[in-house]
């Protein structure tokens, strides 16, 4: 079965860290560029940050110094570090497989409040 499975998101103050986790399954994420987006209520679905196939990454202005993604081809993961986290960061995030039909994972929740 082909799909992407997140993890690690959770509740955190202000200045806290989470770090979640995209597991593939029935693909081989070493081919294709992958990402991270977000979505807080009521609006878009954007992009975070997304790494190519030989490990260029690139993110949104909001995130940069703060988020780092990363990928381990041998594990079939990908990973989203997130450092000093603001309360404008919560949303639903999203995995990302640039397939010739876009895969998503089904999300995993981010909330940071006091």
């Amino acid at each position: 079965q082909v799909q992407l499975v997140e993890s690690g998101g959770g509740s955190v103050q202000p200045g806290g860290s989470l770090r979640l986790s995209c597991a593939a399954s029935g693909i081989m994420i070493s081919r294709y560029v992958m990402a991270w987006y977000y979505q807080a209520p009521g609006k878009q679905r954007e992009l975070v940050a997304r790494i190519g196939t030989r490990g260029s990454t690139n993110y949104a202005d909001s995130v940069k110094g703060r988020f780092t993604i990363s990928r381990d081809n041998t594990k079939n993961m990908v990973y989203l570090q997130m450092n000093n986290l603001k309360p404008e960061d919560t949303a639903v995030y999203y995995c990302n497989a640039n397939l010739a039909s876009p895969l998503w994972g089904q999300g995993t929740q981010v909330t940071v409040s006091s």
